[in-house]
């Protein structure tokens, strides 16, 4: 018996000295929650009691060369309901479905989901989101956000880009400098009991938002104008799908201005421009294609040809055949040519522009001639290798960097697969695809004086008070040809001007260079073609470089009779506006010289 009362009461002892352990544990780990974590567990039951809404930050603004606007803001607003909060849900109902013009359905579906918060519609015009706050309405919210409004509509739209929904960058400029244009949103919290509803007279706590920075970009509204309405003008008067142009700062790679017409409105971004009968027919052939089919044309629409697409450039490649050969030292100035009006290569006959033939010339006549069989010479002079060790100096193998998104690569044949024939004809410019900008960049580069310049709109990022945030830098790669090189470029190239297949794109007063192209597209049998030229000024120092491309002009289709004016009216423009002054002396020795021959001509 007392060997039992003793083993309980050990027991007893036991049993006592773990639950007091346990209950040190507790008391101590309540002491370590309430003293030691108590501002962690106050902030989550804070958390809990707390509705979160976001204060959108305004977007920064982009702004071009003189100081306008092309992106900013409006302000508009974004509608929401909280489900525990409304206390007449038809008569909440009824007056979004009036005033927001959404169907009944949606609206009230939206209206009984029961959430912490549900968002009605956003991008509401300010005006009709102070009509409904004026209604008082329990449970509706309206807060004022931020839409991306363009003031020019389609100036360069395919330049800038647009926004989504969610006001971040899609396409363009917008989506490359995103990280600096949107900003950071805030935040605005109001306490709520355990039911969710929002308890008086506690208050809101704000987090301001940060606005984004503003892009300040090289194009210039006044020549993007320009070379608007003079792409606008050929592409009506030839018919043509569609007209691209690029101007630019030779010296810096700098772009001013970049069209690509038909343009879209940015502001309305989804509605399509043109859409052929044909691929209409093929679009309504099941509602699910008919989805597929028109984000095609959206994607086709926001294309920029002028850097996403590549085509056979033509004659205006010979400008690097001609350098790779000036380097080379294969060429003179004074190389005596002949032209029968084709060249034979292998067992092909491969035609010049003129069946006639351009008969002996030198190598200057050559290129102002435009001349194939000249340019064939010189491709075989080269020979496979040293034409591709050019190209690849040049930059021609790579991508030019431009700030835009999806800059396509050059399409040129593989090395081992080139054939006697494949180096003629890609010594003229056919048979293989580059962009637009790819060989505006290249040409730049070449007449520069050798600096292969990276081509780009971005400038600087500023703050909204003007403030420095940063200055854009790009890479240049010097030595891609020698001084002697670009300026035996230049010399000719003017000449190709005032006197040859370019006379077209002459000003008076002007020294101007440049280079006529015209390429057929592929099939061949389609009779398609592409006609362009290049042009810059002055020839001697250029500061300006303009490529026009004209995509399937109907009825006459040469670069030196279509292409070349466009360049002209847009240096008509453009040249006093950017500084450079017309040499009056010129203009003097010129008039008498077409004086002179108006003269003899009428004695003859």
């Amino acid at each position: 018996m007392i060997r039992n009362k003793t083993y309980n009461r050990k027991k007893i002892l036991i049993i006592f000295a773990a639950v007091t352990m346990v209950l040190a544990l507790l008391a101590g780990r309540l002491v370590y929650l309430m003293v030691f974590c108590s501002e962690y567990y106050g902030k989550k039951a804070e958390d809990l009691h707390e509705r979160e809404r976001d204060i959108k930050a305004a977007r920064g603004k982009i702004i071009d060369a003189s100081g306008t606007v092309l992106a900013t803001n409006r302000t508009v607003c974004t509608i929401s309901v909280i489900h525990s909060q409304i206390k007449e849900p038809e008569k909440v109902i009824q007056t979004l479905v009036k005033e927001l013009g959404m169907e009944e359905e949606t609206v009230r579906k939206r209206v009984e989901k029961v959430s912490s918060i549900e968002r009605v519609k956003s991008n509401v015009d300010k005006e009709i989101g102070d009509k409904i706050r004026n209604y008082r309405l329990e449970g509706v919210k309206v807060d004022e956000d931020y839409k991306r409004y363009y003031p020019f509509d389609s100036l360069a739209s395919k330049v800038l880009g647009f926004t989504g929904g969610d006001n971040q960058g899609i396409i363009g400029l917008e989506v490359i400098y995103e990280d600096y244009l949107k900003g950071t949103n805030g935040k605005i919290l109001t306490l709520t009991d355990a039911r969710g509803v929002e308890i008086e007279n506690a208050g809101e706590r704000r987090q301001e938002p940060v606005d984004g920075n503003n892009l300040h970009i090289s194009l210039d509204y006044n020549i993007q104008m320009y070379c608007e309405q003079a792409a606008k003008k050929v592409m009506e008067a030839k018919s043509a799908d569609s007209v691209s142009v690029i101007v630019m700062n030779p010296q810096n790679g700098e772009i001013m201005a970049m069209v690509n017409v038909p343009e879209f409105n940015l502001n309305d971004p989804f509605t399509l421009v043109t859409a052929p009968e044909q691929k209409e027919e093929k679009s309504q052939e099941t509602a699910a294609s008919g989805e597929d089919r028109k984000q095609d044309l959206l994607n086709q629409m926001w294309r920029n040809q002028c850097m996403n697409d590549t085509y056979e450039p033509g004659s205006v490649f010979k400008i690097i055949t001609a350098a790779s050969a000036f380097e080379e030292g294969v060429v003179s100035l004074s190389d005596n040519f002949f032209c029968p009006g084709y060249k034979m290569v292998e067992d092909r006959r491969i035609h010049c522009h003129k069946r006639t033939g351009h008969g002996a010339e030198d190598f200057t006549q050559g290129i102002m001639n435009s001349c194939n069989p000249v340019f064939i010479e010189l491709g075989m002079r080269l020979g496979t290798d040293n034409v591709y060790k050019y190209f690849k100096q040049f930059g021609l193998l790579e991508r030019t960097g431009i700030d835009l998104p999806g800059e396509a690569m050059t399409i040129m044949h593989d090395k081992k697969n080139v054939g006697p024939v494949e180096l003629a004809t890609v010594s003229f410019g056919q048979s293989f695809q580059i962009t637009p900008i790819q060989l505006a960049t290249t040409v730049s580069s070449l007449i520069n004086g050798g600096n292969r310049i990276t081509p780009h709109f971005g400038v600087s990022v500023k703050n909204d008070q003007g403030e420095l945030v940063e200055t854009l830098q790009y890479p240049v790669r010097e030595g891609i040809v020698s001084s002697e090189t670009s300026k035996t470029l230049r010399t000719v190239l003017e000449k190709v001007v005032s006197e040859g297949s370019g006379k077209r794109a002459k000003i008076e007063g002007f020294s101007i260079g440049g280079k006529t192209a015209t390429s057929q597209t592929l099939p061949r049998s389609a009779n398609k073609y592409i006609s362009s030229f290049l042009g810059f000024a002055p020839a001697e120092n250029p500061q300006v470089l303009a490529l026009t491309i004209i995509n399937n002009p109907q009825g006459i289709y040469y670069g030196g009779t279509i292409a070349a004016p466009v360049v002209q009216e847009i240096f008509s423009n453009i040249l006093p506006y950017l500084g450079i002054e017309r040499d009056e002396t010129a203009v003097k020795q010129e008039e008498s010289e077409d004086s002179a021959q108006e003269d003899t001509a009428t004695a003859e």
